[in-house]
């Protein structure tokens, strides 16, 4: 828990104890229904948690902001990035019904108040967003295709509205034919743990 006030130590006493449940929510229900990987669990706080606030380092969502998690798993960037955001309205989604549950009992579980949930793919989603986050492994190229229904042309935040994606190791093949409507930052310029050297924050501007 440490390493999330050591790099946002401005959240407030609720969001920190938001933060400090997470782990044995996580763990209490990772041993029912596998979200995290059993041997990756002991690394919620940095593997999972941190990584997903990783976007708020590159933006900070204005008040009534929509953002749609796409393959949110078990609650991974939405459910920090919604802790962190309480003015916020994300909307997690993911194809797989027991992912989907967790997120949900951890998000009743400690109280949050600006999210919905849908156990549904992608193409199912008709609303619109400013932002669609993701951490799946779904191709830039392939999420764009999913999700440019969804982006709203009209602009709240400092960042176009678009995708903003966790990513890691080598993206130039992926990103070769979008560099004009991409920008990409390092994660070990904000956080110093050698996890982060290979990960990256990924926006694109979709209009």
């Amino acid at each position: 828990m440490e390493i999330i006030t050591k790099y946002f130590p401005d959240i407030t006493p609720e969001q920190t104890s938001q933060f400090a449940q997470l782990y044995s929510l996580y763990t209490d229900w990772n041993a029912k229904i596998n979200v995290i990987s059993r041997k990756d669990i002991e690394n919620l706080y940095e593997h999972h948690v941190l990584h997903s606030l990783g976007i708020a380092k590159v933006i900070t969502f204005r008040p009534e902001t929509r953002v749609m998690d796409l393959g949110c798993g078990g609650g991974f960037p939405g459910i920090p990035l919604a802790i962190l955001f309480p003015n916020v309205h994300f909307h997690l989604v993911d194809s797989i019904g027991k992912k989907v549950r967790v997120a949900q009992e951890v998000a009743n579980a400690i109280g949050l108040k600006n999210v919905e949930f849908s156990h549904a793919r992608g193409e199912e989603i008709k609303e619109k967003y400013d932002f669609v986050v993701s951490r799946a492994t779904m191709s830039l190229v392939e999420l764009i295709k999913c999700v440019r229904k969804n982006i709203d042309h009209t602009q709240h935040n400092a960042l176009p509205n678009g995708i903003i994606a966790l990513k890691g190791g080598e993206l130039d093949g992926e990103m070769a034919s979008m560099r004009k409507i991409c920008t990409t930052w390092n994660l070990a310029q904000y956080f110093k743990e050698p996890y982060f050297e290979t990960k990256k924050v990924v926006h694109v501007c979709v209009k």
